[in-house]
């Protein structure tokens, strides 16, 4: 989903080039995953399920899941120790141990014009939290995928991406957002330089 396009008013991004890494981009510039309603349109925003999935089921317990999720997530992205540390060692256990259930199933169902569709029963947190689990694992395991992870240059912007531009020479989250920031402020000091 491109940026401008989430389910106003939560602002919610869908640009960081993997769903682990938007979940870590739900804590920018504050927290999102406050509600269930939010959660809801985060799993359906980053395509975890097909857009016209029944989330009802949804309780309060789900965005504290998702979100110790993305603490564990953001401990092993931004940090690479070596073994030992008991920090990143316990996130890795416990992303792992979230990975472990199946996730979603979908299956092919006729829609209203005949045509097949994908569609998923209700699926449960744990199905889902293994989703993005097992993209982080995935992401981390990845060697190519694992030195494309960028952190963003915009001023206190602690999102972290997936550069795939080309010549691996992307340096913010968003053009829209850090980098238009980022060229105002430069335009800025262009032009109090040439007044002073």
């Amino acid at each position: 989903m491109a940026l401008g396009t989430a389910t106003a008013p939560y602002e919610l991004r869908f640009d960081a080039g993997r769903i682990c890494l938007d979940l870590l981009s739900t804590t920018h510039p504050e927290e999102r995953l406050d509600s269930v309603d939010v959660l809801r349109a985060w799993i359906t925003g980053s395509g975890l399920v097909p857009a016209d999935t029944v989330l009802a089921h949804v309780d309060a317990t789900w965005p504290a899941a998702f979100r110790e999720l993305r603490g564990q997530i953001d401990r092993l992205v931004r940090g690479w120790p070596g073994s030992g540390a008991p920090a990143y060692d316990f996130a890795l256990a416990r992303v792992n141990d979230l990975a472990r259930p199946a996730p979603p199933a979908p299956r092919a169902v006729r829609s209203g014009d005949g045509e097949l569709v994908r569609q998923l029963d209700p699926p449960g947190c744990p199905a889902l939290l293994a989703a993005v689990a097992r993209d982080a694992v995935d992401l981390l395991t990845d060697p190519v995928a694992r030195a494309a992870l960028r952190q963003c240059e915009g001023d206190n912007c602690p999102i972290v991406y997936l550069d795939t531009s080309r010549g691996r020479r992307r340096r913010w989250c968003s053009s829209e957002v850090c980098g238009n920031r980022e060229r105002v402020a430069r335009h800025r000091r262009r032009a109090a330089l040439t007044r002073a």
